[in-house]
């Protein structure tokens, strides 16, 4: 992680990598976890039989939703800024599903600063977020992500 003293020296990134995270397990039981939570049963996830007879994946693949939801987690593994008392997330400029994410594989985060800019209280960001599948050269997710970050 990399931590920032003050919002002025995360705007000095603009343009610039963030960094890449460790490698995180999308297990069967993540999955079901997302799944109870959103209430999204689609055998492609949760029918782990089902899914090895008839999915072209030939087994469950992670919800493109859930893929997306560990940017959170990439972040908050990534940056650290100093005096933010809160960052909100003010939605999602560009977001493409690449890639299936198998049940088993491993994920990480690697994000660039595409953007960022001062604002009364804080400051405005646009991250790029790529979520790459260990193994697998096309990510399974990249995403615009706008975020403010409020002193």
């Amino acid at each position: 992680m990399t931590r920032y003293d003050n919002i002025d020296a995360l705007l000095q990134r603009a343009g610039q990598p963030l960094g890449t995270t460790g490698w995180h397990l999308v297990d069967q039981a993540r999955i079901n976890t997302f799944a109870e939570a959103t209430g999204d049963h689609q055998w492609i996830h949760v029918d782990e039989e089902r899914a090895a007879a008839e999915s072209p994946f030939q087994t469950t693949i992670a919800h493109g939703m859930l893929t997306l939801s560990l940017c959170a987690t990439f972040l908050s593994e990534l940056v650290e800024v100093d005096g933010v008392g809160l960052v909100i997330n003010a939605g999602l400029n560009k977001v493409r599903l690449r890639a299936p994410v198998p049940a088993g594989a491993r994920v990480r985060g690697a994000a660039t600063l595409l953007e960022a800019r001062r604002m009364a209280g804080g400051c405005r960001v646009v991250v790029q977020m790529r979520v790459e599948i260990e193994g697998e050269t096309r990510p399974a997710c990249v995403a615009d992500w706008v975020l403010v970050f409020q002193q």
